[in-house]
């Protein structure tokens, strides 16, 4: 049977003085006049009592882990949110660096495209400046015309409008007056046929007299020539190497 000593032993021990203190006290005042069954029933609600507050120990006990193990939960929690936020902030970093290699290249697409075109039109001007140094010779031995002028100009239009003519001469053939309104090409494509088909009409429209279209270039692809040849009547086609 338990005795009053184990059953305070089995108290938390920061209880179990205050309990020798209290059932000191309660049995000097009890002594004289509580029967033994008293004692015993008092020893049982003491003994059930101290499984009470040993269940509330462990059940604490069991608490405080619970709140451990959550808080290093939310811990873990913390460090891969940290983590998340790393990796964004690496993913935006690399968006900017990446952005700003995308700017490099287009600012170079541009120079490169700017350069490109600048020899485009130097071997442009060097092709249309052999064509018209030739053409007033060959054209004579050709057609038989008589060129009094040829040169590179402007057409203005009563409309305010103009085109520059890259290879543009006068003359005469049978006595009468031709315009010769050439370009120069250094490889033909179709587009380039296409527009000048639309500079022929407008120059004819002003000028209202014979026009020999003329047109100079370094390549044609046979299918090209093919399609000048039958879209523009009476055209002049000559390769760079003809001049």
């Amino acid at each position: 049977m338990q005795t009053y000593s184990d059953i305070i032993e089995s108290f938390p021990r920061e209880i179990q003085l205050p309990m020798l203190k209290l059932m000191d006290k309660f049995r000097d005042e009890t002594l004289d006049t509580v029967k033994r069954s008293d004692f015993e029933e008092l020893k049982g609600v003491l003994s059930a009592l101290a499984e009470r507050v040993s269940d509330l120990a462990l059940g604490q006990n069991e608490l405080t882990q619970a709140q451990k193990k959550s808080e290093q939960g939310i811990e873990e929690l913390i460090q891969v949110q940290k983590k998340s936020e790393q990796g964004i902030e690496d993913l935006i970093q690399a968006q900017k660096k990446t952005e700003e290699v995308l700017t490099s290249l287009v600012k170079e697409q541009k120079k490169i495209r700017k350069d490109f075109g600048g020899l485009s039109d130097s071997v442009g001007y060097t092709l249309e400046n052999e064509a018209i140094r030739h053409l007033p010779g060959i054209l004579q031995k050709d057609l038989g015309l008589e060129i009094k002028v040829m040169d590179r100009r402007f057409i203005e239009y009563p409309d305010g409008r103009d085109d520059e003519i890259n290879i543009y001469g006068e003359g005469t053939l049978n006595k009468k007056r031709v315009y010769i309104i050439g370009e120069s090409k250094s490889q033909l494509g179709r587009k380039d046929i296409d527009s000048f088909c639309k500079l022929l009409i407008r120059a004819s429209n002003y000028l209202r007299t014979k026009i020999i279209p003329v047109l100079v270039t370094h390549s044609v692809r046979p299918q090209i020539e093919k399609y000048a040849k039958k879209k523009i009547e009476g055209l002049r086609l000559y390769m760079s190497f003809q001049l």
